[in-house]
C-alpha cells in the first residue's frame, strides 16, 4: 500500500466509521482524515479514533502521531487524499463530486460504499476531472444499525466486495482498491456496474422490500405475537429509510 499515504472518508456512519477504524489498525503508514457535515459527529469521530489509537499501542506515540483527524471543512479534507471513500447516501454522491473537484489531487483515486453503480459512474464521469480515476466500490458488509457509535474495525472481515469498471477506469487504480479492500479482509470481485446493478436488484434490494412489506402488511398489536420465523425473515426492514430511499431510487430500472 506504499502508493496511500492518506485516505479521506466523506460520511462518518456505520460504514464510513468502521472503515476509519479499520484503515487505523490495519494501515500503520496511512494517515486518514475523515469528514461529516454533522457536528455531533465530527465529536463522535474524534472521540473513536483517540480511543483505537489508545488501543494500538503506546498511547503518547499515537495520539501524537497524526494517523487520524477530523476535519469541518469537506475540501480541506480531500486536498491531500491519495483515496477519497464517499460513506453517504447515494443521491449526495453527484454533489460531492462536484463540491470536492477543484480540491482533489491530481492521481487521486475516488470511490464509494454505494449499493448501486450506474448513477454513480455516471456522476462521476461527469463531475470529476479528468486527472482524478474513481471506481466504484460495494463492500457486502454492514447491519440495520446506524451511526458511528456502531462503528467495528473488523466489519469487512470475510465479506465479499464489489469493485465497478468501466472502459475508462484507470486500470492501476482498480489494483490499488483490490489491495486496500483485501487489506481490510475483503475478497474482491470486479463486475461492471450495470451487472452489478442487476444482481444486487435480486439479492438485496427486493429482500428488503419484501421485509419491510411484511411488516406493514401487520398491525402493531399483531406484531407482538410475531415468532423466531418472522423476525428472522423482517429484520433488515429496519434498516435506515433515507438510505434504502437512495438505492430504490437509482436502481428503479431493475
Amino acid at each position: 500500500m506504499k502508493d496511500l499515504r492518506q485516505i479521506t472518508v466523506i460520511g462518518l456512519g456505520l460504514l464510513g466509521g468502521s472503515i476509519t477504524l479499520a484503515v487505523l489498525r490495519t494501515f500503520p503508514a496511512v494517515k486518514v482524515v475523515g469528514y461529516s457535515h454533522r457536528r455531533t459527529t465530527r465529536r463522535k469521530g474524534r472521540q473513536l479514533a483517540a480511543t483505537a489509537l489508545q488501543s494500538l499501542g503506546s498511547a503518547r506515540d499515537r495520539l501524537h502521531s497524526g494517523r487520524a483527524k477530523i476535519v469541518d471543512d469537506i475540501n480541506e479534507s480531500v486536498s491531500n487524499a491519495d483515496l477519497v471513500i464517499l460513506a453517504t447516501p447515494i443521491c449526495t454522491f453527484e454533489k460531492i463530486f462536484s463540491d470536492i473537484a477543484d480540491s482533489l489531487p491530481a492521481g487521486c483515486i475516488v470511490t464509494d460504499v454505494g449499493s448501486t453503480k450506474v448513477l454513480s459512474h455516471r456522476w462521476a464521469d461527469r463531475k470529476l476531472p479528468k486527472v482524478v480515476h474513481y471506481v466504484g466500490s460495494h463492500p457486502i458488509a454492514g447491519s440495520e444499525q446506524r451511526g458511528i457509535e456502531f462503528a467495528r474495525d473488523d466489519l469487512f472481515e470475510q465479506t465479499a466486495c464489489i469493485l465497478t469498471t468501466t472502459k475508462k477506469t484507470n486500470r492501476q487504480a482498480v489494483q490499488t482498491l483490490k489491495k486496500f479492500w483485501s487489506g481490510l479482509g475483503c475478497f474482491v470481485k470486479l463486475m461492471r456496474p450495470a451487472e452489478h446493478d442487476r444482481i444486487f436488484a435480486n439479492i438485496s434490494h427486493l429482500p428488503h422490500i419484501i421485509a419491510t412489506a411484511l411488516i406493514n402488511a401487520n398491525s402493531s398489536e399483531e406484531l407482538k405475537f410475531a415468532g423466531k420465523g418472522f423476525i428472522d425473515t423482517t429484520r433488515i426492514a429496519s434498516g435506515p429509510a433515507n438510505i434504502w430511499a437512495d438505492v430504490l431510487a437509482t436502481n428503479a430500472i431493475n
